[in-house]
Order: C-alpha cells, then structure tokens, then sequence
C-alpha cells in the first residue's frame, strides 16, 4: 500500500468523513491555482493518488495533511481534520465498540478460540485477521490491526483507568497463531499486562471437568452510568446485549467461569510454564 493514507471502509460515516476530507483539500488546491499534478509534486506524491483523495477514495495519513495545510496555505484548516481522518480509518465495527470501551469502568471478558483483542501483540493479531476467510485485501488487514492496536491505549490511559477481567482459556495459549516466535511473544506481552494494578488475567486450564464457556467468548462492560452491557462476536455477527434477562445470563456465567479458573497468580505461574515450553 502507497504512504498517503488509508483505504475507505465501506460504511457509510467513513465514506462520509473522506468525501468531506477530499472536497476540503480541493477546494483549498483550486484556489492556489494548482492542478492535481502540480500539487502531487510539491507533496511528493502522484497525480492519481491526489485524485483518489480528493474523491474520498483514500483517507490522508496525518503527515499528507501536515503537508498539505503548509503547501496550500491553509492556515491550520487541514491540519484541524486529522482527529476525523483518524476516526474515519478505522472500520465503523471498531469504533462502536472503542467508544463503549472509553465509556466503561469496569471490563470483564472470557475468550477459548484466541487472545482478547486488547492483549495481543501486533504480530499476533495481524496473524489472527490475515487467517480470515475469504481473506482481507492486504490494506484492510492493516487498517484492522491498526485499529486493535488503537483500542489498547485504554488498558495504561492515564486518568480513569478502567479495571479489567480477562479469562483466557488454556487452548488460546498454545494455539500456535503466527508461529512459535509470535507466540512466545504473547505470552510475554500477557505477563507484563497481567502484572499492571488494574488487570487481572486467569487461565481456565483445560483439563477442568467443569466449564461454563463453552459457549464460546463474550465481555461486560460496566459504564459510567451505572448500567452493565455485553457484547457478542461470533462469526459473520457481532452484537450488543442490552437486555437486562441475558445480562443477568452473561454475568452468572462469567462468575463461574472465573471461580472454574486458576486465581490470577496461578495464572501468570502457569503462562510462563506455557511460555517455557514455546
């Protein structure tokens, strides 16, 4: 993929938010009097690419903005849309769940197929999204792992940090996603994560006679209000729980499945076992 930015997503608020980019930067272009062309030249780039970001086809990194609002003169008017550009580049998907997760005090997930999204590495979740099938054109792989690795910032924020549950089951640790070399990897990043005051990571070993996941993964999230919301991604389907009878399901089974796990010190013993043997 060229350096000038992003492909758009095909939900319509990113669609949206690259039109409104790309009228902006033509309109400014226009009325220094430069064509496309000229314009590619003075930032480095080609006629086409210019043309694909001005029709909303390709979302500008934040340097191509940067660029643009000194080459064109501006006055700060392109570089004030780079929080949009950041927000447009990530699947609409992502940034549902991101604004929920900003907005909780308290998240608690159980995962048995992989990692937890806001625990995996980088080579690790490009891993996991380039297994998908059909499989992603290389430019959505990225833009996908990009914005996991965006997500994460909430896990060390500063100021009102949230508290965090995660359940790993043991298969997750040993499934070789990415290979030996990436794995190990994980397993250390799950270790030092795991020793942060405001997380908590259990393994549900797999030799339990009682597991109360085998329903496969979910997560709660207790926001700020007060209320208390689950979240559902299986397969094709992703969805929000909202309704206060299967809440109360989710959370009854998230209590068992943390009182089947290891404590969160028998946890970590048991990774670096894992990570040993890797």
């Amino acid at each position: 993929m060229d350096e000038v930015g992003w492909e758009v997503d095909a939900d319509g608020e990113s669609i949206a938010i690259a039109e409104l980019i790309g009228r902006q930067i033509k309109f400014w272009r226009e009325a220094k009097r430069l064509r496309a062309v000229q314009f590619g030249e003075l930032l480095g780039y080609g006629e086409d690419l210019i043309h694909k970001v001005e029709r909303g086809v390709r979302i500008p990194r934040p340097e191509f903005l940067e660029r643009a609002d000194e080459v064109l003169e501006a006055g700060g008017h392109l570089r004030a849309l780079k929080p949009d550009a950041e927000k447009a580049r990530y699947p609409k998907k992502v940034r549902d769940l991101a604004k929920l997760e900003q907005q909780a005090v308290e998240l608690c997930a159980y995962n048995n197929s992989v990692v937890h999204g806001l625990l995996q590495t980088q080579e690790y979740a490009q891993a996991e999204v380039q297994n998908r099938q059909p499989p992603f054109p290389e430019h959505e792989v990225e833009r996908r792992v990009a914005g996991r690795m965006a997500r994460q910032g909430i896990i060390d924020r500063t100021s009102g940090r949230p508290v965090f549950s995660f359940v790993q089951c043991e298969s997750t640790l040993r499934r070789a996603n990415g290979g030996k070399m990436v794995m190990r990897r994980q397993l250390e990043h799950l270790l030092e994560v795991g020793a942060l005051r405001n997380v908590t990571i259990q393994v549900l070993p797999l030799d339990r006679e009682e597991n109360a996941g085998l329903g496969g993964p979910f997560r709660l999230l207790k926001l700020k209000s007060g209320t208390t919301i689950g979240h559902l991604a299986v397969q094709l389907h992703s969805r929000v729980i909202s309704d206060p009878r299967e809440l109360q399901i989710l959370e009854m089974r998230y209590g068992m499945i943390r009182a089947q796990a290891l404590t969160p010190r028998e946890s970590l013993a048991f990774i670096k076992e894992v990570r040993g043997e890797t």
